[in-house]
């Protein structure tokens, strides 16, 4: 057997090949199940694996460990991010949308990151996790999907950045290991956001910051997108994304053509009511600067988002904070923002127990 799968210093620099050796983690891997140490291993039948005292393997695939299968409710998003690999990366783009996200759900600046430890939990592909590098933070990303090799494509050249694939409910490492937890565009997927939200806060060192955010009610679920979607979720992942890609390419022009007799007498009017009507996720207002080509490359990434995952669960700012309250967090600030309700709270330090704000 190999050396223990634990490191005392940041990673080095790796490159995104998917031969090459896993990285080193930024904090010690314990057994998910089991809590204890896992030992790095390589039969000729199995390849790589990491190994508990109490029998569980656990493979390592193109570099990447893998602490779950990836036969899940997550399983679309896999899809997505590996054939949507750069579409929302602000190094692609060419524009500030991703950052200008991270910043305002850390409080207005990336200072809480700056040479701190960071659990980005449902990493995707990578959109957050390059400007966290970007910023001075160590990484350790996780995803519940096979999303985790586009995030290692996208970011595995840099330093103080490890990536697995794993349950947020069952992480590979001891609670309370991150100075900072994130978690955008997430919680509202899983099967149990309350469940989801106390198992983040439990990442969180003493005096570490958590930030995440939630979809809540009024969320945008026209008629034709509850039809299409009840409609998808009984289609395997890979059918349900071809009939995306269907649909946004024929109803494209329409969406592109309506935009333009927006200027005209009654336009705004019948744009309205033509995205009411339309399953097609539009940024055409929201995101006018990723000009036309990047625009219907968000619509298909978008349009398959909000039509296939599998858990779509809706909270206010009170039940959020509530959650928050029941666990222990403290300077618990919630704001209706973004996507929904954006969250920051604290957990307490080791010799301060006292409440919310």
């Amino acid at each position: 057997m190999g050396a223990c799968a634990k490191c005392t210093v940041l990673p080095k620099p790796i490159k995104p090949d998917a031969d090459l050796e896993p990285a080193a983690p930024v904090v010690e891997l314990i057994c998910p199940d089991h809590r204890g140490g896992l030992t790095a291993s390589r039969e000729p039948s199995a390849g790589d694996l990491l190994l508990c005292a109490d029998g569980c393997r656990y493979s390592v695939v193109g570099g990447i460990p893998r602490f779950v299968t990836s036969e899940n409710y997550a399983s679309g998003f896999g899809l997505q991010w590996n054939a949507y690999r750069t579409t929302q990366l602000d190094s692609h783009t060419g524009t500030d949308i991703s950052s200008d996200r991270l910043r305002r759900c850390l409080g207005g600046s990336f200072d809480p990151v700056v040479g701190k430890l960071v659990l980005e939990a449902g990493c995707g592909a990578g959109r957050f996790t390059e400007i966290l590098l970007r910023e001075g933070a160590g990484v350790f990303a996780c995803d519940l999907s096979e999303a985790v090799e586009a995030n290692r494509a996208n970011c595995g050249h840099h330093e103080n950045y490890f990536v697995c694939q794993a349950d947020i409910c069952r992480l590979p490492v001891a609670d309370g290991s991150f100075d900072v937890v994130l978690c955008l565009g997430v919680v509202q997927h899983t099967p149990d956001p309350e469940a989801t939200i106390a198992a983040l806060c439990r990442q969180v060192a003493p005096g570490g910051l958590l930030v995440f955010d939630h979809y809540t009610h009024g969320y945008p679920t026209t008629p034709s997108r509850a039809r299409l979607r009840t409609l998808l979720l009984a289609r395997s992942p890979a059918t349900a994304m071809r009939i995306c890609r269907v649909l946004v390419n024929g109803l494209w022009p329409l969406h592109r053509l309506v935009r333009g007799l927006s200027g005209l007498p009654g336009g705004h009017r019948l744009r309205r009511r033509f995205l009411h009507l339309s399953p097609v996720v539009d940024y055409h207002d929201a995101y006018p600067e990723l000009g036309p080509e990047l625009l219907r490359a968000w619509a298909h990434l978008d349009t398959h988002d909000t039509l296939t995952d599998r858990h779509k669960h809706l909270r206010s700012a009170e039940q959020l904070g509530s959650t928050l309250r029941e666990v222990g967090m403290v300077q618990i600030e919630t704001e209706y923002n973004g996507n929904g309700v954006e969250v920051r709270a604290r957990r307490p330090a080791a010799d301060d127990r006292g409440t919310s704000a």
